[in-house]
C-alpha cells in the first residue's frame, strides 16, 4: 500500500483543486442566465433548427473525422518504429513500406471521391 501512497496524494490533490475550482465559480462568476448564454453556438451563425426526428448530419463530418483517426494511427505506429529503427533492421523497413503503401492508397482514394473538399 505505500507504493500507492503518492498516486492516492495526487488524485486527492487533483479533486481538491477541482471542488475549489467549480465552488469559486459559482461564489465568483456571474451569475446572469438568459436565453442567448443556452444557446447553441455554431462558429458565428445563427443556430439552425432541428426537425423533431433529430434531423441528419452530413456525412462530410464523419469522413474528416475518420481520416484524422486513420492518420494519427498512422503517426502512432511511425514514431516508436522511427526511434528504434537500427535495432530492428531490414525487415522493419519492409513491414513500414507496406504499411505505408496501404495507407497512401486509402489516402488517395479518399482524395480521388472528393472526400478532402470541404464545401
Amino acid at each position: 500500500m505505500n507504493l500507492y501512497a503518492p498516486i492516492i496524494g495526487l488524485l486527492a490533490l487533483a479533486a481538491g483543486f477541482m471542488a475549489i475550482a467549480i465552488l469559486l465559480s459559482k461564489i465568483v462568476g456571474p451569475a446572469r442566465k438568459n436565453r442567448a448564454k443556452y444557446d447553441v453556438y455554431e462558429c458565428g451563425i445563427e443556430g439552425t433548427p432541428k426537425p423533431k426526428d433529430g434531423g441528419r448530419i452530413p456525412v462530410k463530418y464523419y469522413i474528416t473525422a475518420m481520416l484524422y483517426i486513420v492518420f494519427d494511427i498512422e503517426i502512432v505506429f511511425l514514431y516508436p518504429w522511427a526511434v528504434t529503427y537500427q535495432k530492428m533492421g531490414t525487415f522493419a523497413l519492409v513491414e513500414m513500406v507496406l504499411f505505408i503503401v496501404t495507407v497512401f492508397i486509402a489516402y488517395m482514394y479518399v482524395f480521388r471521391r472528393g472526400g478532402l473538399n470541404w464545401d
